[in-house]
């Protein structure tokens, strides 16, 4: 699948304060994106957790890291259909 590079500045400030480099920032603000996204139900686990760079469930396994609930919306929809 083709991928498109997103570029964002970042003060220097803020990665010496996350103690982090470029890539390692970079590489969290991705997984923090696709856990947000998933959040909102704008991405669905597997979409997520390809813009993670993760399989599937290591992306579920890590929400827990982020106080995301794996199936929120699955639990919704359920709910909705009650």
């Amino acid at each position: 699948m083709k991928s498109c590079q997103v570029i964002i500045s970042v003060p220097e400030k803020i990665l010496l304060a996350e103690k982090m480099n470029e890539v390692s920032f970079g590489r969290e603000m991705t997984i923090l994106a696709a856990v947000k996204l998933y959040e909102l139900g704008r991405l669905s686990s597997g979409r997520a957790a390809e813009l993670a760079g993760m399989t599937r469930v290591e992306f579920l396994l890590n929400l827990e890291r982020y106080r995301v609930f794996p199936f929120e919306n699955e639990l919704k929809e359920l709910e909705n259909q009650v």
